[in-house]
């Protein structure tokens, strides 16, 4: 069975090339050819004999992401791609121009199992995982489409991350390669709705990136009518392990709030919230939550959002509001696809 070669590590890649029978550096030459320069194909890579590159593509296949759709925002810049994969299904990727730089949101899955109600990735279930390879090649169609070098990298996309953990963290060792992109640690966001045992688990391998929590909810009542993920992991439960990773990592948890109009935007839940984070090295991201024609939610006003935040903070909670972007592009995963998916 043929493997994703941008899939594999310096270290594999060198491995399989002296198995194949070819001299080891030449493991790093493909290497640089896959994360530096990042090749679409075996042909490109001009310093490979052609005897090699054959080898190479009856052993291994690269995997593409193909621009299907491309959307720009003439508000700020935002570029949103629906990307093809090689077999027809579809992703989605969001580059955004900050003042330290591009950032990219990739999808870690088609589709998702988690069904939360407020998020257009759960329409149409779930599909698959992504290999590390597609979604590498989120990352680098991107910057070749834009002439770009990104430089942040947030796992917020179509998908939970931690559903597909193994995949993921190959992603990030690859991504921080020093020989590849070398993407800093500190400049990886990592999305979760609250896979508990993950959350452990990735706790312990304190690698310094920063993880983000779906929390969207001060309590159980709330959260498990719109995140089915709370029926498994309640917000006890949750929190606790958020609290561990915070303390055995030393970096502060970034937990999201979508803001719904009259559902979990009162100035009682805010208060309830600011309690149950009291002590715990966090920040909350409060996000008008987005229009989505399956969904029924409205978007809280912006007074509700900015009295929610100063009740958070006047209770010693760090909080801030999401700037919108790519407003006029449904810039947010889940709606091209799921467009898509409808025609």
């Amino acid at each position: 069975m043929v493997r994703d070669i941008r899939a594999l590590t310096l270290e594999e890649l060198t491995d399989d090339m002296v198995k194949l029978g070819f001299p080891q550096f030449r493991g790093k030459q493909i290497f640089s050819w896959l994360h530096e320069k990042c090749v679409l194909s075996f042909d490109e890579m001009t310093d490979i004999p052609k005897n090699m590159r054959e080898k190479l593509a009856e052993e291994y296949y690269l995997p593409n992401c193909r621009i299907n759709t491309k959307l720009v925002s003439q508000k700020d810049g935002t570029v949103k791609y629906l990307f093809s994969l090689d077999d027809g299904e579809y992703v989605e990727s969001v580059v955004m121009k900050y003042k330290y730089g591009y950032s990219i949101c990739i999808s870690t899955q088609v589709g998702c199992k988690m069904g939360c109600t407020f998020c257009a990735s759960a329409i149409g279930g779930f599909v698959r995982n992504l290999s590390a390879g597609e979604m590498l090649s989120e990352i680098y169609s991107a910057q070749r489409d834009l002439n770009i070098k990104i430089n942040h990298l947030v796992l917020m996309g179509t998908g939970e991350p931690l559903d597909n953990f193994d995949n993921v963290m190959k992603l990030i060792k690859l991504i921080t390669d020093e020989k590849g992109q070398n993407i800093s640690m500190r400049h990886i966001s990592l999305s979760t709705c609250g896979i508990v045992p993950k959350i452990y688990e990735l706790a312990e391998m304190r690698l310094g990136l920063t993880l983000s929590v779906s929390l969207h909810a001060p309590n159980n009542g709330i959260r498990s009518k719109s995140m089915p993920v709370n029926g498994k992991y309640d917000i006890e439960e949750l929190l606790k392990a958020c609290r561990y990773y915070a303390s055995a990592t030393s970096r502060r948890i970034s937990f999201e709030y979508a803001m719904i109009k009259g559902v979990n935007d009162s100035d009682e839940c805010a208060r309830e919230l600011a309690s149950r984070l009291k002590g715990m090295l966090c920040h909350v991201n409060l996000i008008p939550v987005n229009n989505v024609r399956e969904r029924n939610y409205q978007k809280s006003t912006t007074d509700r959002q900015k009295r929610f935040s100063d009740i958070l903070q006047s209770n010693g909670i760090p909080t801030t509001v999401r700037r919108t972007l790519g407003s006029d592009i449904n810039a947010s995963c889940g709606q091209l696809r799921a467009s898509k998916r409808k025609k």
